[in-house]
């Protein structure tokens, strides 16, 4: 019998990493998406290729799988859920909610007696199926889904069109198997899906990944812009920047080790690895299209300001990650709608403790906060 997958988000992490393993591991993968153009490229071709670059790089065929407008035929997609096997995600966080009320439809309609549908949200945040699941119960009924959270990591670079994914030949797809053992109705392990490696504790990976891959790509990608660099490769080629990178990692491999025990031998070749990675020429990225969205990398639980918190809680220093803060509030990019929206919040004239609170989320009592209000301040007074 076929496994069927619905997949949200036909982007190129969508296409690109969740359905090329969704597809290895036998599932029909049903796409929904809000972009009719996407959606129409996927209904006018029976397959895409997915091209990876690095060691080990090998092209991966896709083919086999639907596509469906989740905006102009919700109905179909409801359809479709109720008698899927398993939910991925990968829009985005913040458009969680949005795909909720589909996910509670699907389950209010699937059979009596039917296994409970397993849903991973594909995001890069921390608890990105916590969200879904939240969301979702406030539309209807979620104790018919094993809602399962996951950590994802492969670089994909910026895309030139087309329905075929240039993309990194290494990946991790860590995903929670103590949301089985929890779930009343789960019969036997989790399924089988190609790719992925279950776990009892998925916080150590979800957090060695975000302050590691993600703070690097991104400090790269501030201090890049800062120093006039377009791409992240020629940015690490510069000593003063590597530099800058290697100290803001320095910073979180203090916090990795102490808090979740890896090793520092261990940890410090996670280092060099992502350093490789994100410098691999064979994967070209801008500095401006890794820094976009600065508000939300500059949020409470992100790869800034969540490391730096916890270093100075445990009476730690975070000055490298503030310096990185310093460059992110500097990144001026007019095509970038989080960019122009935090450049006007600082030229709003409100003053720096009130902005320190506003853009990270840092409450004044927190002792990350006088340290941040300087950063504001000295961004101000530029």
């Amino acid at each position: 019998m076929t496994k069927t997958a619905v997949h949200f988000g036909a982007g190129n992490i969508g296409r690109g990493f969740v359905a090329q393993f969704l597809h290895e591991s036998g599932y029909e993968v049903v796409f929904a998406d809000v972009s009719d153009e996407l959606i129409g490229a996927l209904q006018a071709r029976s397959s895409y290729t997915v091209h990876e670059v690095g060691h080990d790089a090998r092209d991966h065929v896709v083919d086999g799988y639907r596509a469906i407008n989740s905006r102009d035929h919700e109905a179909e997609v409801v359809a479709e859920i109720a008698q899927a096997d398993l939910v991925t995600t990968a829009v985005g966080a913040r458009i969680l909610p949005f795909v909720a009320p589909l996910v509670a439809r699907g389950l209010a309609a699937r059979a009596e007696g039917a296994a409970p549908l397993v849903v991973i949200a594909c995001e890069n945040a921390i608890g990105g199926t916590d969200i879904l699941a939240e969301a979702v119960r406030t539309h209807g009924d979620a104790s018919r889904a094993v809602f399962a959270n996951c950590a994802i990591d492969r670089i994909v670079p910026e895309q030139h069109g087309g329905l075929d994914v240039t993309i990194e030949s290494f990946s991790e797809w860590v995903v929670d198997r103590t949301a089985f053992e929890r779930h009343p109705d789960w019969q036997g392990a989790p399924p089988e899906i190609s790719g992925v490696t279950w776990v009892e504790d998925l916080a150590p990976f979800i957090e060695r990944k975000l302050f590691t891959v993600n703070t690097a790509h991104a400090t790269a990608a501030y201090h890049g812009t800062d120093r006039g660099w377009e791409s992240i490769r020629e940015a690490l080629a510069s000593p003063e920047l590597q530099a800058e990178v290697r100290a803001v990692l320095d910073e979180t491999k203090r916090l990795i080790v102490l808090k979740h025990g890896f090793s520092e031998e261990e940890q410090q070749a996670y280092i060099e690895k992502t350093l490789a990675r994100i410098s691999n020429p064979e994967l070209p990225d801008t500095c401006e299209r890794v820094g976009r969205g600065p508000l939300r990398k500059l949020s409470r639980h992100e790869r800034f300001i969540a490391p730096a918190a916890e270093l100075v809680e445990r009476g730690e220093t975070a000055w490298d990650l503030l310096n990185a803060v310093g460059a992110a509030l500097r990144f001026d990019v007019a095509a970038d709608a989080e960019s122009v929206e935090l450049q006007q919040l600082l030229a709003s004239g409100r003053d720096a403790a009130d902005l320190a609170e506003t853009v990270t989320g840092i409450e004044p009592s927190h002792p990350l906060f006088p340290h941040l209000v300087e950063v504001f301040q000295l961004r101000l007074d530029r």
